[in-house]
């Protein structure tokens, strides 16, 4: 939405980062950052069969289930992802060894919450995370503009609702565990094989059949299909 400031300021860091790593001479031929602006159908038709990994990152009890995630699986790439949303249904579907589980669960943000979140205390103790947030405020990222980003330091590190800090470590140990498993082409591609063939309930055949039944409460009722020259001579 156009009045969705903060949304709008982590695309600008998006195109930000980009331009750093797409200009590396280190890295700029092994690495792209691209946002993709008015994200589309006939992009989607492009995307979801490309991907080789699915970032379902949402904290835990946060997010509602959407279909991103299904259309990425069903199409065989693997998914990285928290326990939210339809990812918990993924995950029982395709086999827990062939889903990257990172983050929090619901109860666990929960008594996190309850006991006191303090995220600035994560960014003090982990010398990694901390590296990448005095990027960010150092303006590394802005040509030296130290205010451009400070809103989303500033929230990371002193109100954090989504707990990124807290899921952060989990990720980065869990993108390990994607390299090592990507590899081993054999077994990658036998997870993405079993991804696909296991996504059968996520069809939308599936899910109208199971809204007819346990709500609508209707259910299918013959048709007698005439030709038209049946109809014709009915007349």
């Amino acid at each position: 939405a156009p009045g969705y400031y903060l949304a709008k300021l982590f695309i600008k860091l998006i195109n930000s980062v980009g331009a750093v790593i797409n200009n590396d001479p280190a890295v700029r031929d092994r690495l792209k950052v691209v946002f993709l602006p008015d994200f589309n159908v006939g992009n989607a038709q492009r995307n979801y069969p490309a991907a080789d990994l699915s970032e379902q990152i949402s904290t835990a009890g946060k997010e509602a289930s959407g279909t991103g995630n299904m259309k990425f699986s069903m199409n065989g790439a693997l998914t990285i992802g928290t326990l939210d949303g339809a990812n918990v249904e993924i995950r029982q579907e395709v086999g827990a060894e062939n889903f990257f589980l990172f983050g929090l669960n619901v109860s666990e943000v929960q008594q996190l919450q309850r006991e006191g979140y303090r995220p600035i205390e994560i960014y003090r103790t982990n010398p990694e995370l901390k590296a990448v947030i005095d990027l960010l405020r150092e303006g590394f990222f802005s040509r030296g503009d130290r205010e451009l980003f400070r809103p989303l330091v500033d929230g990371l590190l002193h109100d954090d609702p989504y707990l990124v800090m807290a899921d952060y470590q989990s990720y980065a140990d869990c993108q390990e565990q994607v390299e090592n498993a990507y590899r081993d082409r054999d077994h990658w591609t036998r997870m993405s094989i079993l991804n696909t063939a296991r996504m059968g309930r996520f069809s939308s055949d599936r899910s109208i059949r199971d809204y007819c039944s346990e709500i609508w409460g209707v259910h299918p009722q013959p048709i007698e299909l005439r030709s038209i020259e049946e109809i014709g001579q009915a007349l």
